[in-house]
């Protein structure tokens, strides 16, 4: 069971919310689905699960998109853990990052939710946030506009035309989190100019 990975993509369910800024982590499991060659099914824990591995005999992917909303993700979160039989330490949470510029991305294990719902709740969940984040930039909204109007909005023309190298760069950070481990991700994504 050691080269199993649970990877859970953090938003809200429905079309209506499919293209929000707070949806990109389900997007980034999208991107990852096409990897693996799978399509999501319903599963018992209350989330849509993909499974594949992206290279013969690499790291197999539980993909997971909790069937709640964001700030209820932790449920489905640690029904998945124990199905699968994994510590947290296998987790790896995608998600949409308010202090982070957008088209950016930042990988962290462990701390505390920073303001976000999602992981509020999925460390509530698990009792600990030790856990790996994979924290996609959204950047902060313009003007006065309120956080939680900004991140329930889709991504702007502009921004629609660099999304789909976020999303590949977010893939591309969770495999190489499962194959070469954090500080080898980190050391690629952190310098890349």
């Amino acid at each position: 069971m050691d080269d199993i990975w649970l990877v859970a993509g953090l938003g809200n369910p429905g079309p209506g919310y499919a293209g929000n800024r707070h949806n990109v982590g389900q997007m980034v499991l999208a991107e990852l689905a096409d990897r693996v060659s799978a399509t999501f099914k319903n599963h018992k824990a209350n989330a849509a699960v993909a499974e594949g591995r992206t290279t013969p005999g690499g790291p197999r992917f539980v993909l997971a998109k909790p069937n709640t909303y964001m700030n209820l993700s932790g449920g489905p979160i640690s029904a998945l853990l124990k199905f699968y039989k994994l510590e947290p330490s296998r987790l790896i949470v995608l998600h949409d990052e308010l202090d982070i510029p957008f088209d950016t991305v930042r990988l962290k294990f462990g701390g505390g939710h920073g303001g976000h719902n999602g992981i509020r709740d999925t460390i509530a969940h698990l009792g600990s946030g030790d856990f790996t984040r994979v924290r996609i930039g959204i950047g902060r909204p313009p003007g006065r506009q309120p956080a939680a109007d900004f991140v329930l909005r889709d991504f702007s023309a502009d921004e629609r035309q660099t999304l789909p190298n976020l999303l590949v760069d977010a893939a591309d950070a969770v495999e190489l989190i499962a194959t070469e481990g954090l500080p080898a991700a980190q050391l690629k994504f952190h310098t890349a100019g």
